[in-house]
């Protein structure tokens, strides 16, 4: 059964750091991106960053310098740090895999599979 289930997130007061995660199972993982993806109340689904099988990354201009994607095959596990959280940072976090045989994209039309999504609350 494909499975991928969010965890981590939480309450943080602004300047702060969570690190997502999010196991996956049920699919050939070598074969798939990974995304991370947030919706703010009230607003569409966007892209925050990505990571393809081979490792390369892409960041959303709005976290640039502050998230770091990362993947661990063995675990077969993706990971958000987001350091630096800001209050326009609150959203449901949602992974996402895409089944791509290079690079990722952050495109949320693009995700074959998603996550139930976890809260990160940033606020003081």
């Amino acid at each position: 059964q494909l499975q991928l289930v969010e965890s981590g997130g939480g309450l943080v007061q602004p300047g702060g750091s969570l690190r997502l995660s999010c196991a996956a199972s049920g699919f050939t993982w070598n074969f798939y991106a990974m995304s991370w993806f947030r919706q703010a109340p009230g607003k569409e689904r966007e892209g925050v960053s990505c990571i393809s099988s081979g490792g390369s990354t892409y960041y959303a201009d709005f976290v640039k310098g502050r998230f770091t994607i990362s993947r661990d095959n063995a675990k077969k596990t993706v990971y958000l740090q987001m350091n630096s959280l800001k209050p326009e940072d609150t959203a449901v976090y949602y992974c996402a895999a895409v089944q791509r045989p290079y690079g990722c994209t952050i495109a949320p039309t693009t995700a074959d599979y998603w996550g139930q999504g976890t809260q990160v609350t940033v606020s003081s």
